[in-house]
């Protein structure tokens, strides 16, 4: 760019501003840009340059002016729906979010069907119905007013949960009981009971 410059002036220089010779008899100084001779030609020179340099400064502002005033009249619709789509994805994260926030039983209650069902607590003690067996990975299912006969195995149980219309031959009525099973465990209980209690049950609160 300086390079550039300094032939532009060089060129100005060689057209408008050209000494001519000294004229033999005369007092005169040389004539071209202004009658100050060497002090006349440098300050030309310095006021051509400052011109070129103004009209550079100017026309980069221009430039400047015409970029701001793109990026700010364009995109003011692009804008305002970003900042839509942004709250409207905000807005399902957060609910999202809050669904996800399931509550756990503690401690976590095993009951017969008079038992009432939820989340259980020490002051609420409620059976929980949201039961998952951490062993096979399974949901405990339950019925009410019934209890396992004495004939179920683990076979049984790996092979027909869960379906109701498999199981329910296993399945002996009786009022007030509750029949709980995974895949691999089974129980049946007639009274409020913290699971804790049986060591041998992998169930845990699936939060409710």
């Amino acid at each position: 760019m300086a390079k550039d410059l300094d032939k532009l002036l060089d060129e100005v220089e060689s057209k408008f501003c050209r000494p001519e010779p000294l004229r033999v008899g005369t007092a005169e100084g040389p004539k071209g840009c202004g009658s100050g001779g060497i002090l006349s030609d440098d300050r030309n020179r310095a006021e051509a340059k400052e011109n070129l340099r103004s009209t550079e400064t100017f026309k980069k502002e221009d430039d400047l002016d015409s970029l701001i005033n793109e990026i700010f009249e364009e995109p003011n619709f692009d804008i305002k729906s970003f900042k839509l789509k942004s709250k409207s994805s905000g807005n399902t994260s957060v609910r999202a979010s809050i669904q996800g926030l399931g509550k756990s039983c503690s401690p976590v209650y095993l009951g017969g069907s008079t038992a009432p069902c939820g989340i259980g607590t020490r002051t609420s003690q409620r059976a929980c119905d949201h039961l998952r067996c951490t062993a096979c990975d399974f949901r405990v299912e339950s019925y009410d007013n019934y209890m396992w006969d004495q004939s179920c195995d683990y076979m049984f149980f790996r092979n027909n949960m869960p379906e109701f219309h498999k199981l329910k031959t296993k399945l002996v009525k009786k009022k007030g009981s509750r029949a709980y099973a995974c895949q691999c465990s089974w129980r049946t209980v007639e009274e409020l009971t913290d699971l804790q209690a049986d060591h041998q049950l992998r169930w845990v609160c699936g939060k409710h």
